[in-house]
């Protein structure tokens, strides 16, 4: 560009040339070409430097051109303004929803931290857990039961339901309870309906040709069971399992009379909070447990306590065992009164031994 300016501004200077030329042919041409020669050189300089910025586009760029890139350039500022206002409205929205976050969460109730349930006095047979509170009065008592829990239904819609008010028992020659008891190791909890104590491994009886191990036994006041209408001042349970899972209790009624040394191991070792266990070193031996004489009542029935599970074996001794009053009276001082009320017999067959 700058040599297309050079030979344009030359093309103009030729004639002026001439002219000098012809009027003063006589006169030394250095003289007269000096200054000429710097007009060129201006024109050169001239040609040579970019020409003003508010002359270059003008002159230089297409009109249609220059159109098209202002518009562009106006398209582009409005998308960026467009996004500029969309990203404004979701950070407003954001905010906002940060702010309802914490406001829920400023007026959210505190929960109170659960508190372990009270171990069911059968947990070890059942496996059961403790969806409701249960009582034995009020409105967790026996007769809400079935209502307090769906699993719990039997509670009220059973029909081998125990405890029974044993009578009119058939005298049967009845094979006697294998007992097969020894020195065990054993733990005392208090499990809120009852002071169980759980026992080692090793005691079972076999009967009906069926071999059932102990588990734990416990204490209920007055007696559950009733014998031809009497009731005693407390009974023990002493719950076992057979390898099918099958139930068989062995209850031994209490009377008031001599002081009763394996009980008041258990007394002497309760636990001083509920559902904490204690685990003496000491062993019990459970034959101290059964009366002398092992006559006894059977029948088919359920768990006293909730679930209420039946197809539980009873064998309830005829003789009842011994505790001091002291005795009964620490039961007693910790639980006034925990047993189910008598059941409907619902004309099932109970045998008695001879």
């Amino acid at each position: 560009m700058r040599v297309a300016m050079f030979v344009l501004i030359c093309v103009l200077c030729i004639p002026a040339l001439a002219e000098d030329h012809a009027e003063g042919a006589a006169k030394p041409i250095t003289s007269e070409v000096a200054p000429k020669a710097g007009t060129v050189a201006a024109a050169v300089k001239q040609a040579s430097s970019p020409p003003p910025a508010a002359v270059l586009p003008s002159v230089l760029k297409d009109p249609a051109r220059a159109a098209a890139d202002a518009a562009r350039a106006e398209e582009a500022a409005q998308r960026e303004e467009e996004l500029g206002m969309r990203l404004k409205a979701s950070l407003a929205r954001l905010e906002q929803a940060n702010a309802a976050t914490r406001r829920a969460r400023a007026h959210k109730p505190v929960m109170a931290k659960s508190q372990p349930a009270a171990a069911p006095e059968h947990a070890s047979m059942e496996g059961q857990l403790h969806a409701a509170h249960w009582d034995y009065e009020g409105e967790g008592g026996p007769l809400r039961w079935g209502r307090l829990n769906p699993a719990w239904a039997k509670c009220e819609t059973g029909t081998r339901q125990s405890p029974i008010d044993i009578r009119d028992g058939i005298k049967v020659e009845l094979d006697p309870v294998g007992f097969d008891y020894k020195p065990a190791r054993f733990s005392v909890l208090d499990n809120g309906h009852t002071i169980q104590v759980n026992v080692g491994a090793g005691n079972t009886i076999t009967v009906m040709g069926r071999m059932y191990e102990l588990a734990q036994f416990h204490f209920h006041r007055p007696s559950e069971e009733r014998i031809n209408g009497r009731n005693f001042a407390m009974v023990a349970h002493l719950v076992h399992k057979d390898v099918d899972g099958r139930l068989a209790v062995v209850a031994a009624m209490i009377t008031e009379g001599a002081a009763h040394n394996l009980v008041q191991t258990v007394w002497n070792n309760l636990p001083l909070e509920k559902n904490e266990a204690t685990s003496p070193t000491a062993l019990i031996d459970m034959n101290q447990m059964l009366p002398i004489h092992r006559e006894y009542y059977t029948y088919m029935g359920s768990l006293t306590t909730p679930p209420c599970s039946e197809g539980v074996l009873w064998l309830v001794m005829k003789e009842p065992i011994q505790l001091s009053t002291q005795q009964l009276a620490i039961f007693a001082r910790l639980y006034p009164m925990n047993a189910r009320p008598i059941q409907l017999g619902s004309g099932r067959l109970i045998k008695e031994s001879n």
